[in-house]
């Protein structure tokens, strides 16, 4: 009998301590089990803001051998990261063909896309292309697009406006409202009020 008493008070010493232990491993338990709320999370507003800039530079771009592809002139540039567009000032462009043929644009505005591939030119925008020599020998004259709004594709060899522009080629000059000219199938798609001068060959 004195064996079960003290055998007792030694378990009621402990007893206190192990209801803690399994109330806390139930509290855990309880905490783990229960699924929890979570509130939905805002998503992320992408503003329209520059994330660089860049004042009074020069940046150029060249091929695998080393020639000169391209050079980019500006008074200031701004990147956007949400449309992954640069928009330049006071901007000049040379560009130069696997030929190394040029071409030059300016404006007071440029508007490029990621690759460079496209180029917006807003206000006195200006695209000149130099007189070319054709693999058969035959001269393309010298050609020039002037309008407040040209779009270049660079890739496509396109030029294509929807305000009203001026076109030069040699000593010809054509007006129009609308314009699409694709140098690589050597068209031009003039629309509205177009005019054209044309001066004959011998007087060229």
């Amino acid at each position: 009998m004195r064996a079960l008493l003290a055998l007792w008070d030694r378990l009621s010493l402990y007893l206190p301590i192990t209801l803690m232990g399994l109330l806390a491993l139930g509290t855990y338990w309880l905490v783990e089990s229960t699924p929890v709320r979570r509130e939905p999370v805002p998503e992320r507003v992408v503003r329209h803001e520059p994330d660089y800039f860049m004042k009074g530079f020069s940046v150029r771009t060249f091929v695998e051998s080393g020639r000169i592809k391209s050079e980019v002139y500006g008074a200031a540039a701004r990147h956007y990261p949400d449309t992954e567009t640069l928009e330049i000032d006071a901007v000049r462009i040379l560009s130069f063909d696997d030929r190394g043929r040029l071409t030059t644009a300016t404006a007071n505005r440029a508007l490029t896309n990621r690759d460079g591939s496209e180029v917006q030119l807003f206000g006195r925008a200006q695209i000149v292309r130099d007189a070319q020599r054709g693999p058969a020998g035959q001269i393309t004259p010298r050609i020039e697009f002037r309008g407040e709004f040209l779009h270049a594709y660079l890739k496509a060899d396109r030029v294509v406006s929807n305000r009203p522009v001026e076109i030069r080629r040699g000593r010809d000059v054509f007006l129009a409202d609308t314009m699409d000219y694709d140098n690589l199938r050597q068209t031009m798609v003039m629309q509205g009020r177009v005019k054209g001068t044309l001066v004959p060959a011998a007087a060229r």
